[in-house]
């Protein structure tokens, strides 16, 4: 791996999982990319015959993955946006709808929100378990109330993401809107994953800085 796949190491030497993770996900600029398919399938779609829309939909999620692979950017978070526009415009082949280009989007959100609020309430919250996970799963994080609160706080702030995605979404879904479906997932797709991500960032340097650098 090189450098620039690492990412700066911090001064005080210690791990940086939140950093990890969000490079895991692509980025900042993985989140736009992620967007750009969305906008341009719902204008073909507003002026093109629905198949056509969905063809150029795929063409510019395989020009943006053969840019992203060109640049040297990470190719598991390329090649997922890919899959996704591929598989989304395969539901749209089979059913002939245009709004079931978010069906997998919708569906993901609610499994994110049960997944996430399940874990608040079983009292172990998803991304104090990651944060362990990624430190070798040896610290008693559940154990400093601090630490605990600061991830209950995180977790929530992804579910409420997921949550409210999945409402606002489902909503529109069943109105067949699906230049409404377009607007809400570029409006609660980046802005809301960069805020939730900012408060994860957080829980994790909090717990680093408490159950890791304190040892030192």
């Amino acid at each position: 791996m090189s450098e620039r796949d690492r990412g700066p190491t911090p001064p005080d030497g210690t791990a940086q999982p939140a950093d990890t993770v969000l490079r895991q996900m692509g980025g900042p600029a993985g989140f736009v990319y992620s967007t750009v398919p969305v906008i341009v399938f719902v204008t073909a779609d507003a002026f093109l015959p629905l198949p056509v829309a969905v063809g150029v939909a795929v063409a510019t999620g395989l020009a943006l993955f053969i840019l992203r692979w060109l640049r040297g950017e990470r190719l598991v978070s390329a090649v997922g946006s890919l899959l996704g526009v591929a598989v989304a415009a395969g539901i749209v082949a089979w059913t002939g709808s245009a709004r079931d280009f978010f069906v997998i989007g919708i569906w993901a959100s609610l499994a994110g929100f049960v997944v996430t609020s399940g874990s608040v309430l079983a009292r172990r919250p998803l991304t104090g378990v990651i944060w362990n996970a990624l430190h070798g799963g040896t610290h008693a994080w559940r154990s400093d109330r601090a630490v605990r609160v600061a991830h209950d706080v995180a977790t929530l702030a992804a579910a409420s993401v997921f949550g409210s995605r999945f409402a606002v979404q489902q909503w529109l879904y069943l109105a067949d809107s699906t230049g409404g479906l377009g607007l809400a997932r570029v409006v609660m797709g980046t802005p809301l994953t960069v805020l939730a991500a900012l408060v994860v960032v957080w829980s994790f340097r909090r717990s680093t800085r408490r159950l890791v650098a304190a040892r030192r």
